[in-house]
């Protein structure tokens, strides 16, 4: 089992059908030597959800999403890893962009539209300024692992999100892009690093410090993403001092 089969905490997103077929599957693959950790965290607002009735040795926090990460993304170990939920909003995006405005009382900080459409056959963007994008043109099964073989044409998977987006920041001269890269680890069950997450932040605080800045975050796998530019204002500059040489001259 190599190290990036280990984990200290792996949380899953929703404990509804997808949330405990997800948590099913990592048992099997805990049983199989294919993953371990060290606490499974299933976080759901309803104490009776699907999950529940399965746990385990897993742990049930009864929570909403946002408020959840807001308070574990805070202290979280990067040997952590999150299991998505198909249904969920950009959970991650939206933690970078909270902190941010933490970090930066003072200053704009808005979700702007991208500034065109990513080169992907398939995109819409949605009223909240959040971009969906693929490169599949027909219906996905929802338990996809993107093999190199895709499913749907019998050919070889020729197309990643990752690398077609780092071209598009390129190209369109805007920082990032900062990526949650949801992959399959074992079992049928994707996850995206918590490490990744945490280097998000990293990176706006370092582009935005002291100038505006554009910054692109996404969650993608290798077919399908959401994404969002994350727009810092310019800082506050004090000009306490001119004033009060104004007023004293």
């Amino acid at each position: 089992m190599s190290e990036r089969d280990r984990y200290a905490t792996i949380v899953i997103v929703g404990g509804g059908c997808y949330g405990s077929f997800y948590l099913r599957q990592l048992f099997r693959a805990r049983a199989a030597g294919a993953l371990t950790w060290d606490r499974v965290v299933v976080v759901d607002r309803n104490p009776d959800c699907a999950a529940a009735q399965s746990l385990g040795d897993a742990q049930l926090a009864v929570a909403d999403w946002t408020s959840y990460f807001r308070e574990y993304l805070g202290s979280a170990d990067e040997a952590d890893a999150i299991v998505p939920s198909p249904l969920m909003p950009h959970l991650m995006y939206e933690w970078v962009r909270d902190r941010a405005k933490e970090r930066w009382p003072d200053r704009e900080i808005t979700t702007r539209p991208l500034p065109s459409a990513p080169p992907t056959p398939w995109e819409r963007a949605a009223p909240d300024g959040v971009h969906y994008v693929s490169f599949a043109t027909w219906m996905c099964p929802i338990n996809c692992i993107e093999p190199a073989t895709c499913p749907h044409t019998k050919g070889p998977r020729t197309w990643t999100m990752p690398a077609t987006i780092r071209d598009y920041v390129t190209q369109e001269r805007i920082a990032g892009p900062a990526l949650f890269h949801v992959t399959h680890r074992a079992y049928g069950v994707g996850m995206l690093n918590v490490a990744d997450v945490l280097a998000a932040d990293r990176l706006v605080e370092e582009v935005a410090e002291d100038k505006a800045a554009q910054v692109l975050v996404g969650t993608v796998s290798h077919c399908h993403g959401a994404l969002a530019v994350l727009s810092i204002g310019n800082p506050v500059r004090f000009q306490g001092w001119r004033s009060f040489a104004t007023t004293t001259s």
